[in-house]
């Protein structure tokens, strides 16, 4: 697959972040309520994609949701019930960037779960999902996928990267030993969660710009969203002075010129 140009690419994404910001305006003002969620192979792209999603979108009404690992009161939860406070309520959208599906994943794969909680997970997951769609929540479930090949070289790419070496942890490196393990873990979670009702919908993300666009463009095609009509925002004029008078600089502690060190 040859890699996206990147004019073309900054060119198209912009498009589709501007349509990002009519759709987010269109759960806003109907109360859509709307899920999507990032899942793939350690250094697929799924982060990368999640920041040009949420690029020029409001905070307040999209948010990022990555949960740390549960705590100890948490592990005593049903396991859906840390991730159910974090659904949109009306009017707006929720990023996952990973979610639920750890139990299928890296839980399943390392140890983290015992096997009934597994076989509990596959059973209880398709029903959870299709409550939520059932209760009108739009929800889009992306997978991000990439060679082992590819992996490795991002993975060495972070290495030699001192700013991103914090998106590698031990249990990253330790995906490379346990491909063959993942890939398995994958296969069994689709047959039992690829449904009518809430499909995976695959990203091919060897070139990360390609599976950007795609995902954006996958994203606005799949949510029934329609144009809102602009507000109609007027500057009002600025009032006469009545007296106000700064107080001198002297009196706060400013923050130092540092971009003067930089001219000349």
């Amino acid at each position: 697959m040859t890699r996206l140009p990147r004019k073309p690419y900054e060119k198209e994404l912009l498009r589709l972040q501007g349509e990002l910001v009519q759709m987010q305006e269109w759960v806003r003002t109907s109360g859509a309520r709307l899920v999507v969620v990032f899942e793939g192979r350690d250094a697929a792209g799924k982060g990368g994609a999640i920041k040009r999603v949420s690029e020029f979108l409001n905070p307040r009404i999209c948010r990022i949701v990555a949960l740390p690992a549960p705590s100890e009161r948490e592990r005593t939860q049903w396991y859906f019930q840390r991730y159910v406070e974090h659904l949109p309520a009306a009017g707006e959208i929720v990023l996952l960037d990973r979610s639920w599906y750890n139990r299928a994943g890296v839980e399943r794969v390392m140890g983290f779960c015992t096997p009934d909680e597994y076989a509990r997970f596959l059973r209880q997951c398709p029903v959870f999902e299709e409550l939520l769609v059932e209760d009108g929540i739009l929800l889009r479930k992306y997978w991000f996928s990439v060679s082992d090949a590819e992996q490795e070289r991002r993975f060495r790419d972070r290495m030699s990267d001192p700013m991103r070496q914090w998106k590698l942890s031990p249990m990253d490196l330790e995906s490379i030993t346990r491909w063959e393990d993942y890939s398995r873990a994958k296969d069994e979670m689709f047959a039992h969660t690829d449904t009518a009702s809430s499909p995976w919908h695959v990203v091919e993300a060897e070139d990360k710009r390609r599976a950007r666009i795609n995902m954006i463009a996958h994203l606005l095609a799949s949510v029934p969203w329609e144009p809102v009509p602009s507000r109609d925002l007027k500057l009002p004029a600025r009032p006469a002075r009545r007296g106000y008078q700064r107080p001198p600089r002297e009196r706060f502690h400013e923050v130092p010129d540092h971009a003067a060190a930089l001219e000349g």
